[in-house]
This record gives structure tokens, sequence and C-alpha cells, in this order.
């Protein structure tokens, strides 16, 4: 392979100007293809075999076309009476119909009458209905109407479903805007409601608060976090080569690549549905690994340039052998991305194919772009330099840094920093057997969100399993079509809930010959453990229930299908982190001809993210410090914290251990071999790092406490795996291990292929000649 990229790095760097048309031709051709033939891209967030989704979906089957609750972008406005006084009251009723008459002047917002109504009305409305409802009962049974009877009767079922509080203080105005799903609310609409409720509640004594799916707003944080990046990237690549010049070329380039994959993703609405989510990890992970690779090749071709005056020779070595690096990094990245496809998740499988697909282009940009850009300036590639670079050397005269100084360090005591990584690491692994996986709602919201008040508040004054109710679907389609049955088993339904532990509340929905529905009201919140075990409890039983009845039951709602989807996530978790693990190990076997350094290598890596997740649930869901506030880790992160900085940890791996390797194969003892590798890949190791921490970092200035816990788990983890595994416990290992760390079985290494990844077949008389007071012989792997 280090031939075959000498060749093309070699090529790329004197005929530069055809490369530069063939990349200019390529983004022009997708550009155009993308703009001219794209469709628009889904906002369809599906989940095949999921329990509680198959139930939302037979609702509308049974309710006489009754759209699902889940497809509906509903708007809940809280208003609160001050301390002492009732809603009733005429100047707050007058407030709250001044209220809903301002609403219906926004775009979506229905607009009869009857479509809005204050709570207060509501409550009368609904009472006004049950007895009615109670009175046509008793003349059907030839039965004398007791009103009083008759309240005391429905009086539990108003309590559930009344939008006024027991006091009467607090009130929910509820409705739902007219779109087909969730996702076509516009963010306008979304601003426009909140500055009419702020007026309002300005201009009154009231307290108003707004909820509900159709204000929740996906706040990525996207563009802020990566300007904070390249901002840092700029500083730091600036730094590490002293030219300005030479800091904006990785940039430049990983932004090329990123607009290439960003246009080819759009071009793929052409084919096949596409989610809106999935260019988010495509372009944060593009820009990241784009950076890292022109970063490494970049910094081994200034380092050849010591050994040769040919340019295009040092160019054509640098991307043979760093370059070759850059290949094996690039694939982990790519496994470890595909793989998400393991979790079953539609969004998430296409998420992690556009994402590996951008990194492949990260890869040829930095095998033929940036030669090509280096081809055309030349002499200019370190130009606009504010710092000479000029280290000191020993008197063999090797470059004596601070990676050869810190390696050296190592060396004296690895086996007291093996266990202390092992052991500090461990410690701060111990929170994660308490980790406790949750979905973003209006409870997890920033504290001084409207949202987020406006769930309390409903908490305070209705109880918090008000907040997001369970739903029972009973579909009695395949029993008797006796309306006597039906009935039966529909009260048979409402009793067996009501009799669950954690149920405050029913409210039976009026059945068909198809089926009902019964609104569960739990007594704890959306996220709080219990309301999980009321679900587990609910499920128990749903297989005896239907046998005794004959009818098919289903629960659905917000709070079932977001543990389902936690629980999937939970379940691929264990196979996805093996998939990835193995194919990765597999692929660094090759690259380093070794047993012991992928190992090594990969159990580096779950012991930085088990730290990392460890640290991360006693931040965020336990609260330590009072830095947070505690609540439940977002599902996905997991998975995403693992396919993301495996793939990060692996290129640092490769990058740092190569040249390790390289130095060995060119006849370093084994600690010469790693003082070099130290020597070379230290300095681009820690710029890599320090730019990825800086993205990732980035995403902690979100006020959403969802976006700062995956932006301080990303960062927390390059920071473990970069600079606690990759340059301390390896290393330590490694001198351990000694001349053990590269022994292989002879029967292995005859049949696994030779990709030479060190640019051994490379005629490079500046190695050897590093090399030659070692006192060993170049090793014939």
């Amino acid at each position: 392979m280090a031939k075959l990229l000498f060749r093309l790095g070699r090529t790329a760097y004197r005929r530069w100007p055809l490369f530069l048309i063939a990349w200019l031709v390529a983004l022009a051709g997708v550009g155009t293809f993308s703009v001219t033939q794209s469709q628009p891209m889904s906002d369809q967030f599906t989940i095949p075999g999921i329990e509680s989704v198959e139930a939302a979906e037979t609702l509308p089957e049974i309710m006489d076309g009754q759209s699902s609750p889940m497809d509906e972008a509903n708007v809940q406005i809280v208003v609160q009476a001050p301390e002492g006084e009732q809603l009733a009251a005429p100047q707050h009723m007058q407030a709250v119909d001044e209220l809903i008459a301002d609403l219906r002047g926004v775009d979506t917002v229905p607009q009869g009458e009857q479509a809005i109504a204050g709570p207060v009305q509501a409550d009368a409305g609904l009472e006004q209905q049950a007895l009615q409802q109670a009175r046509q009962q008793a003349e059907a049974q030839g039965q004398p109407f007791d009103r009083e009877a008759a309240l005391q009767q429905v009086e539990p079922q108003l309590a559930a479903s009344s939008p006024l509080s027991e006091d009467g203080r607090t009130g929910l105005v509820d409705f739902a805007l007219d779109v087909e799903k969730v996702t076509d609310v516009e963010p306008e609409t979304q601003q426009q409601i909140l500055d009419v409720v702020e007026e309002h509640a300005d201009s009154s004594d009231l307290a108003m608060e707004v909820r509900g799916s159709g204000m929740q707003v996906m706040e990525i944080g996207g563009a802020t976090a990566e300007l904070i990046g390249i901002v840092m990237a700029l500083i730091i690549l600036a730094l590490t080569f002293g030219s300005l010049v030479s800091a904006g070329m990785p940039v430049v380039t990983a932004g090329i690549g990123v607009a290439m994959g960003s246009m080819g993703i759009t071009a793929m609405t052409v084919f096949t549905d596409i989610s809106s989510t999935t260019p988010i990890l495509a372009t944060m992970i593009g820009l990241a690994v784009g950076i890292d690779y022109a970063l490494f090749i970049l910094a081994r071709y200034r380092s050849e340039l010591e050994h040769t005056d040919d340019r295009s020779r040092a160019l054509g070595i640098a991307v043979g052998t760093a370059g070759s690096a850059v290949v094996f990094a690039g694939l982990t990245v790519i496994i470890a991305l595909a793989a998400l496809s393991v979790v079953g998740i539609p969004f998430l499988t296409t998420m992690g194919l556009a994402a590996a697909a951008t990194v492949a282009i990260a890869v040829l940009v930095a095998l033929t772009l940036l030669p090509a850009v280096v081809g055309m300036l030349k002499g200019r590639t370190f130009g606009l330099k504010f710092r000479k670079y000029s280290p000191k050397r020993e008197d063999s005269g090797l470059v004596l840094n601070n990676g050869v100084r810190w390696s050296r360090f190592i060396g004296k005591k690895p086996l007291v920093w093996t266990l202390l990584v092992v052991v500090a690491l461990g410690a701060l692994a111990i929170p994660f057997k308490d980790l406790r996986l949750g979905m973003p709602s209006d409870s997890t919201a920033p504290g001084d969100s409207s949202r987020r008040q406006a769930a309390e508040m409903i908490g305070d004054a209705f109880g918090p399993g008000k907040l997001d109710p369970l739903m029972l679907v009973v579909d009695a389609r395949e029993i008797s079509d006796d309306p006597q049955a039906q009935q039966a088993a529909y009260q048979e339904a409402q009793r067996w809930a009501a009799e669950q532990d954690g149920v405050r509340h029913i409210v039976p929905a009026p059945g068909n010959d198809k089926g009902t529905m019964v609104m569960l009201q739990p007594e704890f919140g959306p996220d709080d453990p219990r309301t999980a075990q009321l679900l587990e409890s609910l499920r128990a039983g749903e297989a005896g229930f239907e046998n005794r009845t004959g009818v098919d039951l289903g629960i659905t709602g917000t709070v079932a299908i977001m543990e389902d989807i936690s629980q999937q996530l939970n379940d691929a978790l264990v196979p996805y982190l093996a998939t990835v693990v193995g194919l990765a190990f597999v692929l660094l076997v090759l690259v380093f001809r070794s047993l012991l350094v992928p190992l090594t290598a990969t159990l580096g890596f779950l012991l930085s993210v088990l730290a990392t997740l460890g640290v991360t649930v006693a931040l965020f869901q336990e609260g330590w410090f009072g830095i947070f506030e505690g609540g439940p880790i977002i599902s996905f992160m997991p998975i995403i914290l693992v396919g993301v900085v495996f793939g990060l940890a692996m290129d640092y791996q490769v990058f740092l251990v190569t040249r390790i390797r390289e130095a060995h194969v060119h006849g370093a003892s084994y600690k010469d071999a790693i003082v070099d590798g130290f020597r070379n890949s230290a300095r681009v190791v820690t710029a890599a790092a320090l730019i990825m921490t800086s993205v990732f970092a980035g995403f902690m200035l979100m006020d959403d406490v969802i976006i700062k816990s995956m932006g301080f788990a990303l960062a927390v983890a390059v920071v473990f795996d970069a600079f606690v595994i990759r340059m301390l416990l390896i290393p330590s290992l490694m001198y351990l291990m000694k001349e053990k760390a590269w022994a292989m079985p002879t029967w292995f290494d005859r049949i696994i292929p030779n990709v030479d990844v060190e640019g051994e077949s490379l005629e490079r008389p500046g190695t050897a000649r590093d090399h030659a007071e070692s006192g060993r012989e170049p090793a014939n792997v």
C-alpha cells in the first residue's frame, strides 16, 4: 500500500492542476445535481417493531379515524391565578378570553369558537356533558335521574380530565395546530405563540407558560459548535506549524470534503428517504477527521523535508506512510459509524452511513486534494511564518521535544503509570452502574424555558402524571360483535388498569364496535423510574388479560414510546460494541501485525468510555456538586459516544503506534521505537485531540441540558482516550511488553497480508540512518 500511495501523492503534487480540476468538476457536478434534483428530507421518525408505536398506529383504526395523539402538534398553555385567587374571577376569565382571541390570529392555530376554550368554561362543559350522559343512561334503563349521585359517580373521571386544578387556581388551554404531523410546525409559529403568551402574561395578573409537542424545538447548536471548533482548530494548527498558510490548509480541505459529503447526502434524497437529522453527525465528524487527516500528512511532509530537498518525493513519502495510517484510521471510523445499522433504528442507520461516506470522502481529500494544494503552493506551503521551526536536537542529531521527554519519563516506571491509569479510570467508571436512560421531554428542558416552567406548574397543580399520561388501546375487532360483550371487556379493562399500583386516575373514551382507549394518569412524572415500573407491570399483565377477554391490548403514549426506544437502544449497545470492536480489532491486526497491540488498544478504549459514562452519570444524572440538575441520560448518547469516540480513539492509536512500529521495523529497539514514535507523533496527536475537544466542548454552551451532556461526554471521552489512554497507558504497556508487543505466531504471520503501513518498502536512507545506532537490524515483518 505504501508504494501505491507514494506514487499517488507524488503524482498529485506534480500534476496538481489536473487533480484540482477533477475536484472542482466533482464538486460542481454533485452540487448541480443536488440543487436541481434533490427532494425534501423526511422528518418522519419511525421505529419498526416497537410495541408502543404499533399501538399508536392502531388507535386511528379503532377510534373511527381519530388521529393518533402521537401525530398531533399539541399546544398546552398553563395559566395560573395569583396566590389565593381563582381563574373563575371575572377579570381572570376576561384575560384568558383575550389570550385565546389573539392566539386565533396565529397561523395554523384553530379558528373555530369551540376549538379553543378557557379552562373554566371547558371544566363546566365536561361536567355538563358527563351529567347529560348519566341522564341518558338512567332514562335508557327506566330509572330516575339523581344529579347528586351522578356527580359523585363521575367525579373521579372529571378530576382526571378536567383542565382546571382542584383549587381552581391553575388551568390548561389545550389545542392542536392544524398540521399533518409535529415536524411540520414552523419555528415562526412557535415564536408567535410564545410572543402572544408573553404579551398577555405581562399585561395581566396571570402567570402563563407554554408546553406541548407542537412547541418542542430540536436545538442542535451545530453551527455554533462548529464555528468554535474551526476557530480553535486554526489557533492550534497555527501554533503547531508556526505558519498561517499551513494552519489554514487542513481547515480548507476538510471544509471541501464536508461540502462534498453534505451535497452528496442531499443528492441521495432522489433515490431514498433521508431524515433531516442525517447531515448533523456527518458534518461534525467529517470536519473533525478531515482536519486530523490533513494535519497528520502535512506534519509528516514537514518532517520528511529534513531528509530530502525533493519536495515531490517528500510528499510522496508522507502520503505513503502517514497516508497509509490515514486509510486505516479512516476505515476504523467508517466501521464504527456504519455499524450503527446494527441498532435497527432507521434514522440512526442513515445517519451512520451518511457520516461514514463523509469520512471516506475526507480520506480521499487528504490523499489527493491536499497533495495537489501543496503542489500548487510548493515552497509557500509553510508560508506566512510567525515562528521559525528550529527544534532542539540531541547529540545524534534527532529532534528533542516534549514528546521525547514525556516518553522517557513514562519509561522509568511504566508499571506504576499502568496501575494508576487503570485504578483512576476504573474509579471514575463506578457511577456507570446506576445509568438511567431516557428521552428529552418538557421536564428536561432548560430550567428557564417556558416548557420547563409549564411542566413544573402542571406537576404542582395536577400531579406529575398529568404531563404525559399512558394510553391503553383496547382493540375489540377480534371478539364477538355483541355490544354488551364489547362493553363488558372495556369496563374490565378500565377496572384492571385502575387496580395497577401507580395509577392515579383513568379517563375512558367512548367505545365502538372496534375498540376504545383508556387514558392512565400515573402518580409519578414521566422521568420517574416508578413510571417505568408501572409500564412494565402493565406489560406483564397484558397476556393474561387478553386471554381472559379476547381483546388485544396495546400501551402507548409519549412515556411508553420513549421507554421502548430507550430499551431498544440499550439492548443494541452490546451487539453494536461487539461488532465495532471485533471488526476494528481485525483491521488493527493487519495494520500492526501484532495481537497484543490491538488488544491493548481496544481494552484501553473500553476503559476510557466506561470512565466517561461514569463521570457523565455522576454529574448529569445524579447531579453531583450541583453543577447540573439531575435527570436521565439521553437514550442514544451511549451509542453515539461509542461510535464517535471509538473511531477517533483508533485514529490516535494508528497515528501514534504506526510511528512506533515504523521505527521498530527500521531497526530501533523497543525503547527507542517508543521514543521515536512520540518524537514524531505526540505533537500531532495532541493538536488533533485538542481540536476535537474544542469542537465537542462547544456544545456545552447550549442551553439544552441534553446537548450539554452530549458535548460534555464527547469532550471528556476524547481527553481520557487521547491523553490518558494513548499518551500514557499505551506507551506504559508497550514498555512492559517490550519486544513481545510485536510478537505474532509464525503461521498467522504468513497468512495475513502485508499492507506495509510503515513504508518499509520505500527507499528512505534518512530513516535507516536515524536508527543505525540502536543495535538492531531492521525487522523482517
